[in-house]
């Protein structure tokens, strides 16, 4: 063993930490509670580099010290310098906005911090001789920890005892194995594969290598962000661009060109960089994802990423492996098969499986299940064991005098000649159930059998189909999700499990073993809904491949085996029950670990997306009519009509209020498309039939010599009433709750015209003005419908081009036999 280094004085430093003499712990006893407490004290434990998530007083930070509140701020000084009071009401707002966005967001903090409590990661940890679980972050430096398959190493540190191997992919981007033995260096965030160890955790926290990767990434950028918030931050970045200088050139038009004065060019100005401004888009969208995170909550869904919610609207082909998500996974073994009766017998059997598993701790479901159906076996002398892989799909034990005994999937232990052996196991594949070989051998190491393998007995082993699963995977299919079945059984088993969960095309199976490049699995994907025989490595390929072709994927399982295309997936779903490795690098993890619920967490990712991306709309509608009127007084000497608290008026009652009760709403859609381009679909045609209707209202004023004020409130009734069509056709179909919205809308609208209009600086009409605002009036509802229409017959015509796009793309390259796989020559 190597010795022991003293922590140096400037790393115990950088970290904050108390300088603390190394323990060398045995494998057997490891720390002291005394040591390890003292340990912890000196703040040598396993504490994240970063917290998953943010602080209180960063919530508030990032709410108040915002740069549009900045923006905002000096806006109401202008106001202020001027001496007008009343047009500063849109402080009350953006207070407002930023009280709702720091409870909300509290509020979603606190329910992810109780559920991550709930299914923290726990680590089984000697100390005082004693195997202890404790949870991943109570760990300390030098902390001896028992590692098993499935099991993600929390820290950096050499094995002292036992051998396993271990997956570095998640952080060297090697998929390949790597067997670990004592004296060897374990790397925090590979996980465990299969065998056991004791292992001592020397560099914990900042100092091990995974926390080095996070804070290396941390100054590259972290992880990316989503589709929908990369839009909103390129929307939003552009505002703020071009907010400063349109602003500068309007109140120069206004102030010297147009020699409005300095009060009423700088309310002018205020008025239309505050139109400008979505200043409740960000409120919603965050207030959205943080209902939607609670909503998840109460359904036993733990959210890792935020980006899951958006993904999850966007997923069109669901992958899932067999056991655990289309059947329990609880296994037991239902038939032992002796081949050769004479030879070896059941009472043989009985002995060597019983034996087998003295000497090999059962690391799986089906391990488990062949355990307890043979507990207590002869002790017989060993020479060592040779742990199940995903790879090799087998496991072996050498015995003294007696060879190696192999316990796994037939072909794999008999390769060709597993031909003479199909028919007996085909029966078993077809119904469904898993079988499994006992076979004898001269001996075994790590992928490698040797001598003439001799086959013994089948283990006819079943687990039974979820109870939900129909109903569940009927969902998908109505909802246009495709499925796949990804697992390492045998395709016939497979594709018979799949058929009996109702499982469509589940018929057309693949045997993985005949994907040998890339471009195989490219063309599998686009033809086959099982895949059998699939090694962890495949299913990382397979998932990519549907990538590629233009699907978003998510993925659900719970196995080691399963944690590559967890993390490759657009959406990883993990459950709770399975490999700490699976939870860990999911993006959402089921905690019941019941597949049922994976309906109503689509449908919560699809309500939201499609809300927010629905109520936005309502919000660019102002910004497009600001922005665009801006442009045009600058360049047409027309007095900018609106003042502050007109704007103010109309952002409360036909966005503010109306895009919260619609960003709430049910609606379970495919999400398809840009955000962006979706968004602003939607309200270009709203926007562009104001900008019509103001524009002919500049002109009949000067036509009939109306005054400004005139002016103003003629245009403040027209954006109401475009508002009010905005809001119709965001909420249809209309159903009773939209209907009483709209109604509700339209008659605050009216109250506070026609009762409060001196607060809103509104003015009586006369007679020409009336005629002026009946005529534009009754334009805002053609204009907006004919511009609906137009843009409804472009964007089907693009739809259609996309989808035959995507069709030729996913078109099978030749064609195959549509319900088995080649055979393997």
């Amino acid at each position: 063993m190597k010795p022991h280094r003293k922590a140096a004085p400037a790393e115990a430093a950088a970290a904050g930490r108390q300088e603390m003499p190394r323990c060398a712990p045995k494998a057997d006893s490891g720390l002291s509670s005394a040591q390890a407490q003292a340990l912890a004290e000196a703040g040598w434990d396993n504490r994240p580099v970063e917290s998953p998530t943010k602080s209180d007083k960063q919530i508030i930070r990032e709410n108040i010290f915002t740069y549009f509140n900045l923006i905002f701020v000096v806006l109401a000084v202008c106001l202020l310098l001027v001496g007008d009071w009343k047009d500063m009401t849109f402080l009350l707002i953006v207070a407002a906005n930023a009280v709702i966005g720091i409870v909300q967001q509290l509020r979603s903090k606190r329910t992810i911090e109780k559920l991550s409590l709930l299914s923290a990661a726990k680590v089984r940890i000697i100390r005082d001789g004693k195997v202890r679980e404790l949870p991943v972050d109570q760990l300390v430096r030098e902390d001896v920890v028992e590692l098993t398959a499935g099991c993600q190493i929390p820290a950096d540190g050499p094995v002292l005892t036992g051998q396993v191997q271990v997956n570095e992919a998640l952080i060297t981007g090697e998929a390949d194995a790597v067997t670990k033995e004592p004296g060897d260096q374990l790397l925090s965030g590979s996980f465990v594969i299969s065998g056991k160890c004791r292992a001592r955790m020397d560099q914990v926290g900042a100092d091990s290598y995974a926390s080095k990767l996070t804070l290396a990434a941390k100054k590259d950028g972290g992880p990316g962000k989503s589709e929908m918030m990369r839009s909103l931050d390129s929307l939003i970045r552009f505002i703020g661009i071009v907010l400063i200088p349109i602003g500068a050139a309007l109140f120069y038009n206004q102030f010297v060109n147009q020699d409005l004065g300095l009060r009423q060019s700088v309310v002018s100005t205020v008025a239309a960089l505050i139109g400008m401004i979505p200043e409740g888009l960000f409120l919603l969208t965050s207030v959205a994802l943080a209902v939607s995170v609670v909503r998840l909550a109460q359904n036993r869904t733990l959210i890792h990423e935020m980006n899951a919610i958006e993904t999850l609207a966007r997923v069109d082909v669901l992958c899932v492996d067999k056991t655990g998500t289309v059947t329990s996974p609880q296994m037991q073994v239902r038939e032992v098969v002796p081949l050769d009766p004479e030879s070896c017998s059941e009472t043989d059997i009985t002995d060597i499986l019983g034996a087998f598993y003295r000497v090999l701790d059962p690391d799986n479901d089906t391990a488990k299940a062949i355990a307890d159906k043979f507990p207590r076996g002869p002790g017989w002398p060993d020479r060592g064991a040779v742990p199940f892989t995903s790879a090799t799909k087998w496991s072996a034990v050498n015995f003294l005098d007696r060879g190696a005994y192999v316990v796994g999937a037939p072909e794999y232990i008999l390769g060709q000649d597993f031909a003479a052996l199909e028919k007996r196991t085909a029966p078993y594949a077809a119904q469904g159930c898993r079988v499994l070989l006992l076979a004898q051998c001269d001996g075994a190491e790590i992928g490698r059998l040797h001598g003439v393998v001799i086959p013994l007995a089948l283990l006819v082993l079943e687990n039974p189909i979820r109870p939900n699963a129909p109903k569940v995977f009927d969902y998908f299919h109505t909802q246009g999700v495709d499925v796949k079945v990804i697992s390492g059984d045998n395709p016939v088993t497979v594709s018979a499990v799949a058929a009996q969960a109702g499982i469509r095309n589940a018929e057309q199976w693949v045997d993985a073993r005949e994907l040998q490049t890339d471009q195989d699995i490219a063309a599998a994907v686009r033809e086959y809904t099982v895949f059998g025989r699939v090694v962890p490595n495949q299913k990382r390929k397979i998932v990519r491949a549907l990538q590629s072709q233009g699907h978003t994927v998510a993925m659900t399982g719970d196995g080691v085996n399963d944690v590559l295309a967890l993390k490759d997936a657009d959406c990883g779903v993990a459950m709770a029950s399975g490999a700490d490795a699976a939870c860990q690098v999911a993006q959402l993890v089921l905690l019941d670990s019941d597949f049922a619920a994976m309906p109503k967490v689509v449908a919560e990712g699809r309500r939201v997306i499609n809300n927010i991306q629905r109520a936005s709309a309502l919000y660019l509608v102002k910004n497009i009519l600001s922005f665009f009127l801006a442009l045009i007084t600058l360049f047409a000497a027309f007095p900018y009509p609106f003042v502050p608290i007109q704007l103010t008026l109309i952002s409360a009652l036909t966005i503010g209020v109306p895009s919260f009760f619609l960003a709430l709403e049910p609606n379970h859609d495919l999400v398809k498309g840009k955000f962006l381009h979706n968004v602003l679909r939607r309200a270009f045609p709203g926007g562009l039939t104001a900008i019509f209707v103001i524009l002919f209202a500049e002109l009949f004023v000067y036509t009939f010599d109306l005054t400004l004020a005139e002016l103003s409130t003629i245009c403040v009734i027209l954006m109401a009433v475009n508002g009010l069509m905005v809001i119709y056709y965001a909420a249809r179909p209309l159903d009773a709750k939209r209907l009483v919205l709209l109604v509700a809308m339209s008659a605050a609208m009216f109250v506070a015209v026609v009762f409060y209009g001196a607060f809103f600086s509104l003015s009586s009409l006369s007679f020409a003005a009336w005629l002026v605002l009946i005529v534009l009036v009754l334009l805002v509802v053609p204009i907006q419908m004919g511009l609906e229409w137009c843009f409804d017959r472009c964007t089907t015509a693009l739809d259609r081009r996309r989808e035959r796009l995507a069709k030729r793309r996913r078109a099978p390259r030749r064609p195959r036999p549509a319900h088995r796989s080649r055979r393997r020559r």
